[in-house]
């Protein structure tokens, strides 16, 4: 679908979706993205693996619950879906009325139930995981001893537990204007279609971080492991992921600067914007203080990694200048803010989840991914990702309105590039995909830790066992306690046969 919008806009006049089928595309190109791949896989997926594996436990604390809220998601996505033979909804994913109320209400209402169903199998999830990692850690596992994916999980599930059903309750509200003739956003009526606004940011701001949290928790355990160094302030990261959750539930309305939102609440919305750089500027200083001087592996975990702090910190550097009232009225509703939204949000999070899907691949698997193909993903989607949007900060400065199929000739040549840079984007999946599905029949078998990690999940078979662990993992402090290299652990030597050796001489 991205790539279908950017092949209509290569050239400047409506040749290829047209008016009404660009609409819907554009609706369900970016809920499709958020609520079908990035948070089902960075807060459903990855967390449902990784967290008993990283805690020592043998399975999440309801699988019930578990299965519920993962069998929701597919009729959500069938349902969404549908819509494209139906009546596909055409107010874009933010929905704001009063342009949703007056669309056709077959496709808005399927897209309202979708999104509720995914909403709420978000909510099941977040209780599931904040219960596993709260109550079934192993015995003398301390929260400090965790690795920094289940702090980044504890702050997200919070994020979802107190912002979703906000956002339910605006859908159900709209739904009620859509079908039932109330006026809760519609002037006319006396609603207000601002409040709306507020209701859909105070989820969707957050949702953000949402779906980039994990990814940073990823990153942290991912980039000390091909380093071969211990993570570089642990603590800072930890309390840092706590900061953003909940700096991040009082920014919403940094969106609504052009909505007559009064002088003295931009203000206060600027700060809190400004202010939630200093936790994710922690983050970043200490992952390259992490690779800093670090016996790097270049494979293609730690390339992703790597590209995911790249990108991830332009997208953050203009997220710093949007927090500025004066700049962001001006670039508002331009490519600009395209330009930023997709640096944060594939740069970033699309990227990190790429890193975490070849990190953990021999572990879900039990066989080594092809290098060479993965390191050709890597570079097509790297260059792919930049020569498409990059090019859309220049776009947005000038003046080029997003959401719009027809625009200025004067445009033309930008947004060819950005067209050629989403087609290798797109292509760039087609390496990913036949590595990764080759390699799980093909691939040499990986053992149970091919990268020498420290955490749990590397302390049993690949893939594990039914219910994990054969008997219960133990928790031991490490080997950088005790100053050891680890590059000198030998495959026929074990971690712990080497800290006896230490200990016995110390």
């Amino acid at each position: 679908m991205a790539t279908g919008m950017r092949a209509e806009l290569a050239t400047p006049n409506p040749d290829f979706l047209g008016f009404e089928n660009y609409n819907g595309v554009l609706t369900l190109h970016g809920t499709i993205m958020i609520f079908l791949w990035i948070v089902p896989a960075g807060t459903g997926a990855f967390a449902n693996y990784l967290i008993p594996l990283m805690i020592g436990a043998k399975d999440m604390a309801f699988p019930r619950l578990n299965a519920i809220a993962f069998w929701m998601v597919p009729p959500g996505g069938i349902l969404l879906l549908s819509s494209l033979i139906t009546e596909t909804p055409g107010a874009g994913w933010t929905s704001y009325p009063p342009l949703s109320t007056s669309s056709g209400q077959v496709g808005q209402m399927t897209w309202i139930l979708s999104v509720l169903i995914l909403g709420t199998s978000s909510i099941l999830g977040a209780l599931n995981f904040l219960t596993t990692l709260l109550t079934m850690r192993i015995k003398d596992m301390t929260f400090y001893d965790m690795p920094l994916f289940c702090w980044a999980m504890l702050a997200t599930s919070a994020l979802v537990l107190i912002s979703t059903p906000v956002l339910a309750g605006a859908l159900i509200l709209l739904s009620f204007d859509l079908i039932a003739g109330t006026a809760f956003f519609n002037p006319t009526g006396g609603g207000d279609p601002i409040v709306y606004q507020h209701l859909f940011w105070f989820y969707s701001h957050p949702a953000v971080y949402i779906m980039i949290l994990p990814m940073f928790g990823m990153i942290s355990d991912i980039l000390p492991v091909h380093a071969r160094k211990p993570i570089f302030g642990y603590t800072a990261i930890a309390y840092s992921s706590l900061a953003i959750s909940f700096l991040g539930l009082i920014v919403w309305a940094h969106h609504m600067f052009t909505s007559g939102t009064p002088g003295w609440l931009r203000m206060f919305f600027m700060i809190a914007t400004m202010a939630i750089a200093v936790p994710t500027g922690i983050k970043v200083f200490s992952w390259v203080a992490t690779i800093w001087r670090g016996k790097l592996r270049l494979n293609t975990p730690m390339l992703f990694a790597i590209g995911f702090v790249a990108l991830f910190l332009i997208g953050g550097l203009s997220g710093v200048m949007l927090a500025s009232v004066p700049f962001d009225i001006h670039v508002h509703d331009t490519y600009f803010i395209v330009a930023h939204f997709h640096y944060v949000l594939f740069g970033g999070s699309v990227t990190g989840i790429y890193a975490g899907i070849y990190h953990w691949y021999p572990k879900m698997t039990g066989r080594m991914f092809n290098e060479t193909w993965g390191k050709v993903h890597f570079f097509l989607h790297f260059v792919g990702f930049n020569l498409c949007f990059f090019p859309m900060h220049v776009l947005g400065l000038q003046g080029m309105p997003r959401r719009v199929v027809q625009y200025d000739p004067q445009f033309a040549t930008v947004n060819m590039v950005c067209t050629v840079g989403s087609i290798i984007l797109a292509f760039s999946t087609i390496p990913f995909i036949i590595n990764a599905v080759w390699s799980w029949s093909k691939g040499p078998k990986a053992g149970a830790n091919p990268w020498r990690a420290l955490t749990l999940e590397w302390q049993t078979t690949s893939p594990p066992a039914i219910e994990n662990f054969d008997e219960e993992p133990v928790l031991w402090s490490g080997p950088y306690e005790y100053g050891i290299d680890l590059e000198l652990i030998e495959d026929d030597r074990s971690v712990d046969e080497l800290l006896e050796e230490v200990k016995a001489e110390m």
